[in-house]
């Protein structure tokens, strides 16, 4: 069926219109592009400035004409060089992970772990393709079921390696052929998730882990975190609980833990920082994660010191066995050995030990790196937070930032007070009217994510729009956070998702108060993929990124083939940008199969909103 648009068109040119009238409508469209494009042009702290947004409904699917019919007639005009959309990946990209070639870095040389490093190249337009899911995929449950059973052809685990894995934070149980379940929360707990975290709390002081909030622990750094018991339990304390471990070709950790609806990451322990900045941190936890702390003069330990904020604890469950006798003893006295050397020099207290497990507490005095004696790491200089993957640095950092508060001091609500949001240099009245903009926004696009968006067929005059569930996602990334502001409006409307909220290491560094307010966060480079496992999110929300990336040194074409990588089938993606680069959005994302649909604000701007599903694509 033809559009208005053409009809027209057809009445004026005729059926074949002069190739002098389709060259002057070419150069037309392209004064349009110039005009668009040069809006949003301008510098990346003023495309992130957040649009306040109006109440919609019934989708104004006749207000949106103009742009469809822009849309339309660019499409007409390019003729023959519009392009195809990309084909599928072969089927060993299936958990392709970008930036991860071991095989490469050996032959490069790389050798004790580091061929395991993050090392990240340009693709080339030639080798672009659409990761397809397995054969065997479906749908994930939604939360909380999804957390307790999953799909077993949705991960790249076998059965033996389900079977083989045991530890207190590992072990689960097989129901069926093609599922996994893990032990409920609510039921009885084989594996003593509830009671490791109970015997931590009481070896901090406290009379249960439901205590440890109030403690001052809000966030917390699971490493090597297995299977995601422990974070699921403490998730259900309402701590937020981030998974790093190492990229794992097979038996990954951390796509286990997100299939579960868990927030994790690739990251490791070798020669690099972790991408968050220094102060991050309430608690980082390792059961049996394999690093060996006391290697390379301890400066594994110093990068958790800098992760830490003051007053935090690590808490380490040691590999060796449970104790039998006086040889177990001297085994642990051995191993504690280097580390109680290595605790000592920066300032670290070991509070508790009981069983297997060990807890050191960071000072609280800034003062204590300078005034210990048998401390021989020295201060890093003063300004240094550079954490985007450098190198490991042996020095402490973060003494003289304004952020140094004891976790025991700090807030216990993420609406910051009036002095913790001086410390950041944001005004309380802004830092309110975002989060009201937010929470008016997340309205909005709650309203949108329904397939009736893509549908031709008219609504009755009146009808509402029906909303979708609360738990219609759950693993949702901010790809370009700000202050977190939706991060905090989903809180404050009960949904059930966890948000990771993105910084683009070119834009103004918010992520430390972003972790200030108990969420969580990472630096990221958006000019590279993202470091997790494909099909891990159900939501990608952008506010402003695209304008900023149109003038990078990365095209937005690989941008959105890095979205579709990281997206789960039948998953959502909210884009709000200037109309010019969203109708250039809108192209890419007909390229790589979404369903797209631009939507008119009707607030007299010309933000536009993408919404984009990403379809079930198997063959």
């Amino acid at each position: 069926m033809r559009s208005p648009l053409l009809n027209k068109l057809s009445v004026i040119f005729g059926p074949r219109p002069p190739v002098s009238w389709l060259l002057l409508c070419f150069v037309s469209v392209l004064a349009l592009i110039a005009v668009f494009g040069s809006s949003s042009s301008n510098s990346f702290d003023s495309v992130t400035s957040t649009p306040v947004p109006e109440i919609f409904t019934n989708y104004r699917r006749l207000k949106e004409q103009a742009a469809v019919d822009y849309f339309e007639l660019r499409t007409i005009l390019s003729g023959s060089s519009r392009q195809r959309e990309l084909g599928l990946c072969c089927k060993e990209r299936e958990n392709y992970v970008p930036c991860y070639n071991v095989t490469a870095n050996l032959i490069s040389g790389f050798k004790d772990g580091e061929e395991f490093d993050r090392r990240c190249e340009v693709p080339r337009q030639g080798s672009w393709c659409l990761v397809r899911p397995p054969k065997d995929y479906k749908i994930p449950l939604r939360w909380p079921a999804g957390r307790d059973v999953i799909w077993s052809g949705n991960i790249k685990i076998t059965k033996d390696q389900f079977l083989s894995s045991g530890g207190v934070t590992k072990r689960i149980m097989l129901l069926e052929e093609n599922q996994i379940a893990f032990h409920p929360e609510d039921g009885l707990i084989f594996d003593g998730v509830k009671d490791y975290s109970r015997q931590i709390a009481e070896m901090l002081g406290l009379g249960s882990d439901s205590e440890l909030f109030q403690a001052g622990v809000r966030t917390v750094l699971d490493i090597g975190c297995g299977f995601g018991s422990f974070g699921a339990h403490l998730v259900s304390l309402k701590l937020m609980t981030l998974c790093i471990a190492a990229y794992e070709a097979t038996g990954s950790q951390v796509q286990l833990a997100l299939e579960r609806g868990l927030p994790a990451m690739i990251g490791n322990f070798i020669s690099r920082q972790l991408p968050y900045p220094s102060l991050s941190f309430d608690m980082v936890h390792c059961a049996q994660c394999g690093i060996v702390w006391d290697k390379k003069e301890g400066i594994f330990l110093i990068e958790i010191d800098r992760l830490l904020k003051p007053g935090g604890y690590f808490v380490l469950t040691s590999p060796t066995s449970k104790p039998q006798g006086s040889s177990t003893s001297m085994k642990k006295r051995n191993m504690l050995t280097p580390l109680e050397q290595y605790t000592e020099k920066i300032c670290w207290s070991l509070i508790a030990q009981q069983d297997d497990t060990f807890i050191w507490q960071k000072t609280a005095d800034a003062h204590c790196y300078s005034s210990n004696k048998k401390n021989d790491v020295p201060l890093c200089k003063e300004g240094y937070d550079a954490p985007y993957y450098q190198a490991l640095v042996p020095c402490i950092s973060g003494t003289s930032s304004k952020r140094w508060i004891p976790i025991q001091n700090r807030s216990s609500s993420s609406d910051l007070s009036s002095a913790e949001l001086e410390v950041h240099g944001v005004s309380p009245e802004d830092f309110f009217e975002d989060l009201q903009v937010w929470k008016l926004a997340l309205k909005n696009y709650w309203s949108l994510l329904t397939p009736l968006i893509f549908s031709d067929h008219p609504k009755r005059p009146g009808d509402e729009d029906p909303l979708p569930p609360f738990n219609m996602v759950r693993n949702v990334m901010d790809m370009n956070a700000h202050y977190g502001g939706l991060n905090a409006a989903f809180l404050e409307e009960r949904k059930s998702v966890w948000v990771m909220n993105v910084v683009p290491v070119r834009a103004h560094n918010t992520l430390p108060l972003i972790l200030d307010r108990g969420f969580l966060g990472v630096l990221h480079d958006w000019c590279e993929p993202f470091p997790t496992y494909p099909r891990t999110y159900d939501l990608l929300h952008a506010n402003g990124l695209l304008s900023h990336l149109t003038s990078e040194r990365c095209g937005l074409m690989e941008l959105f083939i890095e979205m579709d990588r990281i997206l789960r089938p039948e998953g959502w993606v909210v884009l709000s940008d200037k109309l010019g680069v969203i109708e250039l959005a809108r192209a890419h994302a007909t390229q790589i199969r979404w369903d797209a649909r631009v939507i008119d604000l009707q607030n007299g701007s010309d933000e536009r909103l993408l919404v984009c599903q990403r379809p079930f694509v198997k063959k």
